[in-house]
């Protein structure tokens, strides 16, 4: 019996002095070794032996880059508003001996400067650079941090303005100025619309009243050129048929019942040239009148003499001027 708890105490004895000399650390994990609490080494990802009851091994320490987001901090702003930001922090420890160290609590150290880092820099911007600089209040507050971590043993990669909170009375101001940007855009956009459609439209106009004037030009142009022919195809059959006296006075008289046929005519005029025609045709009628034979009964009337004496009075009225006027 005693003998086999003597052997139960010696099992027990082995395996705490196993687990005391062999540490296996995990990958991405350093851990720093004491021995009679001076720093010795650092351990590395794998197996490790130490010196039991001597070594001691301190709490592992993560070497992934790691993510803390603070509490929104109250800054004011160069025109004295009070804005609430919430940063997010990206770091990685690349020392673990000096993280461990170096300073007792790397987070809360990183922390405390980054809100007194973000209130230097956001007390020399007013709230309108505050909220479009975000990229340059970035690069500064990492280019700060990384600067003051770097004897901590860590590597400051990133940092994030999450959200940027004015009080109420300046997000209903914003508002409101955001709202009256967009109506005045919107009010000139469509008056823009309007003067492009008044523009076209005024250029269709255009081009369609130089359109039709063209055409009517060109339908004028074709309309004088067929009359011009016209008149030439009739001067050159007229010269060519070599027409009498008589004919000219005929067509003479066919003209003038044209002259009286529009609504609006109490008034024309008689050229000179048609006394003329009128004789030709009276002797024209005489000569005929001359070959014809006498009637036998009848009252004896000089059928010549009814024609030209028309035509003789006619002539005679219209001698003394060049045209005379008449009233329908």
């Amino acid at each position: 019996m005693a003998t086999l708890i003597i052997g139960i105490v010696a099992a027990l004895l082995a395996a705490l002095l196993v687990f005391r000399t062999v540490r296996i650390v995990p990958q991405a994990r350093a851990g720093n070794v004491e021995r009679l609490g001076r720093y010795i080494r650092t351990l590395e990802p794998g197996l490790n032996l130490l010196i039991p009851f001597v070594d001691r091994v301190r709490p592992l320490i993560d070497l992934r880059e790691q993510v803390v987001s603070f509490q929104p901090q109250a800054v004011i702003t160069e025109d004295n508003l009070s804005v609430h930001i919430d940063t997010v922090l990206y770091f990685q420890v690349t020392n673990p001996r000096d993280a461990a160290y170096e300073i007792a609590n790397y987070i809360q150290a990183i922390e405390q400067l980054t809100v007194t880092t973000l209130r230097n820099v956001i007390g020399s911007l007013d709230l309108e650079k505050v909220l479009v600089s975000r990229e340059h209040i970035n690069s500064t507050l990492r280019g700060v941090l990384d600067e003051a971590s770097g004897k901590w043993g860590i590597r400051v990669n990133r940092v994030e303005l999450k959200t940027i909170d004015p009080p109420p009375t300046i997000k209903e101001a914003m508002e409101k100025q955001m709202r009256a940007e967009r109506e005045k855009r919107a009010t000139i956009l469509a008056a823009e619309g309007i003067r492009q459609s008044r523009i076209l439209t005024a250029e269709g106009e255009r081009q369609a009243a130089i359109l039709t004037a063209e055409g009517e030009r060109q339908a004028a142009i074709l309309k004088a050129e067929g009359q011009a022919k016209a008149v030439d195809n009739v001067f050159a059959a007229v010269h060519r048929n070599d027409p009498d006296p008589k004919l000219l006075a005929y067509q003479y008289l066919q003209v003038l019942p044209e002259l009286a046929k529009g609504q609006g005519n109490t008034f024309w005029v008689i050229p000179s040239e048609v006394t003329s025609a009128l004789t030709q045709v009276s002797q024209a009628f005489k000569q005929q009148s001359g070959n014809r034979p006498e009637p036998v009964e009848g009252p004896k009337a000089s059928p010549s003499t009814d024609l030209a004496q028309p035509t003789q009075d006619t002539a005679a009225s219209s001698t003394g001027s060049s045209a005379n006027g008449v009233s329908r």
